[in-house]
């Protein structure tokens, strides 16, 4: 069993150092171009990030040997593709990517190591570690979408009133039908009952 784990953390690795290979035509393109072009330098500071915090993990966990050094390699490819977005960036992208680094990349980094180190102990230091590390997995992997975000939530809010207006516009036809029909009844009764007396 214990082999079977091993083999399937290198096969892991393996396919993490793939994945963080993945972006060098990308950058041989910008290196070529001496531009970022139309690319954003999120997706490469968000992985920088979470490769520190694996390294951390890794670090602070029990036979986490294999998650410490393909993460350190992680942060070594992801700094350099950094540092390139950083040298051939427009001046306004090259500013908001330094302020993405030093958020993303210093202060949240040191912050999680700070809260994790002095509030936390044992499992719950580690479960909380892997619960930060995943959520920020999840975040790299969905910041290639940042460019397609604000249609894609405007496309999501335009299909939620849709649905929203198709399930009660009915109702509310219901609705208008009843209260006309309540008061024609009412009305009703009370001509009825005044023409009794």
């Amino acid at each position: 069993m214990a082999t079977l784990s091993f083999i399937s953390g290198v096969i892991g690795n393996i396919i993490s150092v793939l994945y963080m290979l993945s972006p060098v035509p990308t950058f041989s393109r910008i290196v070529k171009h001496r531009s970022t072009e139309e690319f954003e330098s999120l997706p490469y500071v968000s992985s920088l990030a979470t490769s520190s915090l694996w390294v951390f993990y890794g670090l602070m966990k029990s036979g986490g040997l294999l998650i410490a050094t393909v993460n350190g390699f992680g942060i070594i490819i992801e700094l350099v593709y950094v540092i390139l977005f950083l040298i051939f960036a427009p001046t306004r992208m090259r500013a908001k990517t330094a302020i993405l680094v030093v958020t993303l990349n210093v202060g949240f980094p040191a912050g999680v190591v700070l809260i994790t180190l002095i509030v936390m102990d044992g499992d719950l230091r580690l479960d909380v570690l892997g619960i930060v590390c995943a959520v920020l997995n999840i975040l790299m992997y969905g910041s290639p979408f940042t460019a397609m975000v604000p249609n894609g939530i405007g496309f999501i809010l335009g299909a939620a009133q849709i649905v929203l207006y198709a399930m009660y516009w009915k109702s509310k036809t219901s609705q208008n039908l009843s209260d006309v029909l309540e008061d024609e009844w009412q009305h009703k009764l009370l001509i009825h009952e005044n023409s009794e007396e």
